[in-house]
């Protein structure tokens, strides 16, 4: 108990479990969308097309992650354009992005001038590095989208469960789907740094599919959805200091281990 105490009396720490709270809120959120509107491959591509940018990004000398963020917000619209306007199925125009992404990404490194940067915390998280820069952003996403969720929020219910009645309602269904694929976007790129480019995606399903164990209601499935990606973070924050291993895969793992708890605590209260 001590230990843990001792902990928060460092301030990578702190900005970790800080980093725990808002990717839970945002990918709660946001993960429930995915996941009702059964668009997860469609996140998968953009999460993977960011990559694309954290190269131009260390090529140009920026900050890769607003190269990340730029590179997955103009993915996410050409997946949208691609497939609602260019005549081009979604799962082939999912993978054409998914794929120039990862090439670009590639291609820009390699030409960096210098040493190759060290990747892994792009593409496996780092959540003890979170700076307090990216603290400031990720909590201004995570008001966006509570507010966003909270003003349109049954427009957004529609849309989700039931396009097609939506645009017979006459809702603005193209403009909100732009509107959601940006904010996705962002969700997916201000995240990569607690989990990485290869698991993010999992952190904006697996807790919804453990709040779907539970409910089948759309806002009580956002705010437990909420609540379990917290639980799952932190607990892997906390077991991957004490197992002294990387903090991206534990967190996922912790989730894993939490939907498998509910799930067979469900099948035993069954019998």
């Amino acid at each position: 108990m001590g230990t843990l105490i001792n902990l928060f009396s460092y301030g990578f720490f702190i900005n970790a479990m800080l980093a725990s709270v808002l990717a839970a809120v945002s990918c709660g959120i946001i993960g429930t969308y995915i996941v009702s509107r059964r668009i997860v491959f469609i996140s998968g591509g953009i999460t993977h097309a960011s990559f694309g940018g954290i190269g131009m990004g260390y090529f140009f000398g920026m900050n890769p992650l607003l190269g990340a963020a730029i590179f997955a917000v103009f993915s996410g619209i050409g997946i949208q354009l691609f497939s609602s306007h260019g005549k081009v199925r979604e799962d082939s125009s999912i993978a054409i992005w998914w794929s120039l992404g990862m090439a670009i990404g590639i291609i820009f490194i390699y030409l960096t001038p210098g040493y190759a940067p060290n990747l892994m915390s792009y593409l496996f998280g780092s959540i003890l590095t979170v700076s307090a820069g990216e603290l400031w952003l990720m909590g201004a996403l995570a008001v966006l989208l509570l507010l966003f969720f909270t003003v349109f929020y049954r427009t957004i219910l529609y849309i989700a469960f039931d396009e097609e009645f939506a645009r017979a309602s006459g809702l603005p269904v193209g403009l909100f789907n732009y509107l959601l694929i940006g904010l996705i976007s962002l969700t997916i790129v201000l995240n990569i740094r607690v989990v990485g480019i290869i698991l993010i995606l999992s952190l904006l399903t697996i807790p919804q599919a453990s709040a779907n164990l539970l409910t089948k209601s759309f806002r009580p499935m956002m705010v437990l959805s909420v609540v379990f990606a917290f639980v799952g973070s932190f607990s892997g924050l906390l077991f991957s200091y004490w197992a002294d291993i990387p903090s991206g895969a534990t967190i996922i793992f912790t989730q894993v281990l939490l939907f498998g708890l509910i799930k067979g605590t469900k099948m035993i209260a069954k019998f």
